[in-house]
């Protein structure tokens, strides 16, 4: 048996759908949390330092642009773990508000 790799929100469920990050983004966007998009091939829970997506997505209008985002790293990296990090802002320090797998390789760990 091959263990299932388990990082941030979500993680005992089903991989999340689209529409479900969409749900999520919203989420954050509403919060008024910005969005990150991060991905490694070295998904350990100590690994702290995922590469980053671009730059994180401040003062982004839509949850549709941030998909795009996570849709294009898809692509580019498709044997790689994707997370998405939605960061608070309010008390002057950025704080990891949700965190979620948005992408796995089709190969387990």
């Amino acid at each position: 048996m091959i263990a299932r790799i388990t990082q941030g929100c979500f993680s005992y469920l089903p991989d999340l759908t689209d529409d479900e990050i969409i749900a999520q983004l919203r989420y954050a966007l509403d919060h008024g949390w910005a969005i990150s998009v991060e991905f490694t091939d070295d998904p350990h829970p100590k690994n702290n330092y995922w590469d980053m997506w671009g730059l994180p997505l401040f003062d982004l209008p839509d949850a549709a642009g941030a998909l795009r985002e996570i849709s294009e790293c898809r692509k580019a990296y498709p044997d790689r773990y994707i997370r998405v990090n939605a960061y608070d802002s309010r008390h002057g320090r950025q704080t990891v508000a949700m965190s979620f797998l948005a992408g796995r390789p089709a190969e387990p760990w």
